[in-house]
């Protein structure tokens, strides 16, 4: 391949409508946080309150639709994701089912206890709930050419410094609304990178979220939702 992996032209000529269902699963935790500070279910809304009005506002682009489909809008986190570099503005990822939305989970539950000298021997219990949306918008198909002669990078399992540049290369053509490509944690499944808040609609119907359990230690993590349970 050329040093140039990705040709900043593809981002116009190559890409396409395309639409899936994606499941994202987020962290509970701080329910049982806020609940353990209060004495009523009113004192709890007050507080979670407060914490979201001490939250970075929504950017204009994510205002209007649903708070867990816009809540990745409004970070800046300081460490990079896939399509992400530090400090830029979040991106919404999904999976294809609730296995690769699992495998997802798990990898960055063990990357966060490995990195922690003070965990690595600990056991980590975490409530997370899942959630399906629809994702729909001009994309770009990294499994398709021209995209996909660049496989190598974009399935790297650590290394991001290509896709980040992607990742760069949509922001700035602004005309592209997220990026299928194929999972690195759940090999035969797909994710989606999603860009724009817009493309996003809400399947689940509210307080209907399924909640999962999770369980990391250095060597294994275990998800289960009473009824499934997946090991990675």
């Amino acid at each position: 391949m050329a040093a140039t992996v990705w040709n900043p032209g593809w981002v116009q000529e190559h890409t396409q409508p395309l639409a899936m269902h994606a499941f994202r699963m987020v962290e509970t935790q701080h329910i049982a946080a806020t609940m353990r500070l209060v004495d009523t279910a009113a004192e709890q809304d007050l507080l979670e309150q407060m914490l979201d009005a001490s939250k970075p506002p929504l950017p204009l682009e994510a205002q209007g639709i649903h708070y867990l489909l816009a809540a990745p809008f409004r970070y800046l986190p300081p460490t990079g994701s896939r399509f992400r570099s530090a400090h830029m503005p979040g991106i919404w990822y999904g999976a294809d089912g609730p296995y690769c939305a699992c495998a997802e989970i798990a990898y960055w539950r063990q990357r966060f206890l490995l990195d922690s000298a003070g965990l690595i021997t600990q056991h980590l219990l975490t409530d997370h709930s899942l959630y399906e949306a629809a994702v729909q918008g001009r994309a770009i198909d990294l499994q398709s050419p021209p995209w996909s002669q660049a496989e190598t990078h974009w399935k790297h399992p650590s290394d991001y410094t290509e896709t980040q540049k992607l990742g760069a290369l949509v922001r700035e053509a602004g005309n592209v609304a997220w990026i299928h490509y194929a999972s690195v944690r759940a090999p035969g499944h797909a994710c989606a990178a999603v860009f724009d808040p817009h493309s996003l609609t809400m399947l689940t119907p509210e307080g209907r979220y399924e909640r999962w359990h999770c369980h990391t230690t250095r060597d294994r993590v275990t998800l289960s939702n009473g009824r499934e349970r997946f090991d990675f």
